[in-house]
């Protein structure tokens, strides 16, 4: 079993010129698939808003259940590097709120980092989590806790006006503290600019290939959420197409009567003469 990884690992990648792979999930069972493969990284993200629990966004999303989804992936990985995806609202009121909130994940998630959303905005958050000992991956561009004010879950940085706000969101977050930074939904030419400039790791989803690492949601990954692909993502496998013909095959056998079979149930040890007379005068007594 590989040691789990740390941030000075991290920055000894990137260093070296090593992509860093990492992976979005939220349960110990598929947690335990990655750290078998040998992920880098897994990011418990608030995207379980709408691949676990339906919603149409992440928004809904509460520190409780970050932190539940937390311990499960822990537990399903032990010796992978875990970071806990700050929800909407855990950081936004204050510092304060900030800082706690972070600690409750490093306390009861047990992750090694936390990542939250945003640039300039909540420099000052990420000044006081990072101050609190606490190592913050930042992540700019397409944050989808703010989409409802981007006008959708859409590109940034596509032109030179917003691409200079993404460059000086990024340059806010590293002066404030941040160890990592990740960029989402971004042109690759922005995204190459800020790998240059900046001397933290810089990962990308949607961001191209100029970055120190690649990060992708399993559901998008593995093929598990039919509801939408987004462009940036691969399709390494379709557990949606293996998963709907399980289920399938299994309602079929169960009602032609193939399943169960004799190699599935359990078998009577004891003296069946004896059993069969105890049954027989067992029902007889019963009031039913």
């Amino acid at each position: 079993m590989a040691k789990k990884k740390t941030i000075l690992d991290l920055v000894q990648m990137k260093e070296n010129g090593e992509q860093a792979v990492w992976m979005v999930l939220y349960d110990a069972c598929f947690a335990s698939y990655a750290e078998e493969a040998g992920m880098d990284m897994i990011l418990v993200g608030d995207s379980m808003g709408m691949i676990v629990y339906g919603w149409e966004g992440t928004v809904p999303v509460t520190m409780d259940m970050s932190i539940a989804h937390c311990q499960g992936v822990r537990r399903g990985a032990p010796n992978t590097y875990l970071i806990g995806d700050m929800p909407f609202g855990a950081y936004h009121a204050s510092c304060e709120d900030a800082v706690r909130n972070a600690v409750r994940f490093m306390k009861e998630g047990g992750v090694d980092a936390i990542k939250l959303e945003g640039g300039v905005a909540v420099a000052d958050k990420i000044e006081a989590i990072s101050k609190a000992g606490i190592v913050v991956f930042g992540h700019i561009g397409l944050t989808p806790q703010s989409s409802a004010a981007m006008g959708g879950f859409k590109v940034q940085g596509k032109n030179t006006a917003t691409a200079k706000a993404i460059i000086e969101d990024a340059i806010a977050v590293y002066k404030a503290g941040a160890r990592v930074l990740l960029l989402e939904g971004v042109p690759e030419e922005t995204a190459s600019f800020i790998h240059k400039i900046l001397p933290i790791p810089v990962y990308g989803i949607g961001a191209g290939a100029d970055c120190d690492g690649q990060v992708l949601l399993a559901a998008d990954a593995l093929g598990m959420y039919k509801n939408f692909t987004p462009k940036f993502a691969k399709k390494y496998c379709d557990i949606a197409s293996l998963a709907t013909q399980g289920m399938r095959d299994y309602i079929a056998e169960v009602k032609g009567g193939a399943f169960p079979a004799p190699e599935h149930k359990y078998k009577f040890t004891g003296d069946k003469e004896e059993f069969a007379a105890f049954l027989a005068e067992y029902e007889k007594e019963l009031d039913l």
